[in-house]
């Protein structure tokens, strides 16, 4: 790729430290990606929390690669409030960057939108903050309003995971599509030994053969609608696995958990939590097959990840998910109980449909790469005709 003229560029990677999640996981490889493959251009890192913090490590890498990392320590709350709600930066804050406004750009995702008199490109992830306002928590969804009405009217530039939330951004926002560029987030996992698989299910006292599904537990990921598909299927011998950590709904997680009224089932559930990625992706390759039955994605990691492990797939026919997975899984209306049993039940009775899938999957996740991304998010950034 040709490049013209070196750049500064700001980013904000605040939302690295929120692991388990989608918007964390994708935080993580556009920096890993920066910093493999960027050779010419200067970054600036800025990062904001409270009471986390970035692991040294990523900060000693920034360092190295002749780079900068700016960290405060305030509140996602309190920096929400004032760029936002207000839309305004403290002198502390200012004298901290205002050295900085030469920027080519700054880049912002998922939650602040910093008021800086530079041009601003931003990446949008998902708009299932106005599609499904019921599934989300009232605090996100206050935020999230206020940030999208400004990310319409200032950013130059915007990213979108994937061509449905190209059309959302469109529909719902009325943006004008020559801003927005779609570029698919890239996946990396690493393909366990036997020994992995082995010590994974003996460590979480699992059996063959499962059904996986990953995610964070709030409402919009549709859990209790799989759980009475899973019932409705009523084969003791398959276990369904549940991974990813507690959302906002704490009434969806046992032993709280609406799912608590299946006590006849429950002995063939396990809720693991949040896991290390070195289990995560042993479980991904010994599943029998991964369903993710969420209402609506800006992308969809797990279903990604399953892809490039093999797994056969069956997911939803909304947002992101047709568009990701094409003709390499089956698809369910989330909505509907019966659906979903239908595909789970077709799966686990047709070997040679999982096997086929499988090697679609696999071949289909290979142009999710963060070398694919990177390459076309400095091009757009690079292009004058964005500025």
């Amino acid at each position: 790729m040709k490049e013209s003229k070196n750049m500064k560029l700001g980013i904000d990677i605040s939302q690295i430290v929120y692991k388990g999640t989608g918007v964390a996981r994708f935080t993580q490889g556009l920096t890993d990606a920066i910093l493999n493959f960027d050779k010419k251009n200067k970054w600036i890192f800025f990062f904001s929390s409270l009471r986390r913090n970035i692991d040294p490590e990523l900060g000693k890498k920034i360092s190295e690669k002749g780079h900068s990392l700016i960290k405060w320590k305030i509140p996602p709350t309190l920096l929400s409030f004032f760029w936002n709600d207000l839309h305004f930066i403290s002198k502390h804050l200012t004298s901290n960057i205002l050295h900085l406004t030469s920027f080519d750009w700054f880049i912002t995702s998922d939650w602040t939108e910093p008021p800086l008199p530079v041009n601003k490109a931003t990446i949008v992830h998902d708009l299932v903050y106005l599609r499904y306002p019921e599934t989300v928590d009232s605090k996100i969804l206050t935020t999230q309003k206020k940030r999208l009405s400004l990310v319409k009217h200032e950013s130059k530039i915007i990213f979108a995971d994937s061509n449905a939330t190209k059309q959302d951004l469109i529909d719902l926002l009325q943006i004008d599509s020559k801003k927005i560029h779609v570029n698919y987030p890239g996946v990396e996992v690493k393909k366990p030994s036997k020994e992995q698989v082995n010590l994974a299910l003996k460590k979480y006292n699992l059996k063959k053969p499962f059904i996986l599904t990953v995610g964070k537990i709030e409402p919009r990921k549709n859990i209790p609608r799989l759980v009475e598909a899973f019932k409705k299927n009523n084969k003791k011998s398959i276990d369904l696995v549940i991974v990813g950590p507690k959302g906002w709904d704490i009434s969806l997680y046992p032993p709280a958990g609406r799912v608590g009224r299946y006590n006849d089932i429950l002995n063939n559930i396990h809720f693991l939590g949040l896991i290390p990625d070195i289990d995560l992706f042993a479980l991904y390759s010994a599943c029998l097959i991964f369903v993710f039955p969420s209402i609506w994605e800006g992308f969809g990691y797990p279903v990604v990840e399953a892809m490039r492990l093999g797994a056969p797939i069956a997911t939803s026919n909304t947002s992101s998910l047709k568009e990701v997975v094409d003709d390499s899984a089956l698809l369910f209306n989330p909505l509907s109980v019966n659906e979903m049993y239908q595909c789970i039940d077709t799966l686990i009775h047709d070997d040679s449909l999982r096997i086929e899938l499988s090697k679609k999957a696999v071949e289909r996740s290979k142009m999710f790469t963060w070398l694919n991304y990177y390459d076309k998010f400095i091009s757009v950034l690079k292009n004058p005709l964005t500025r």
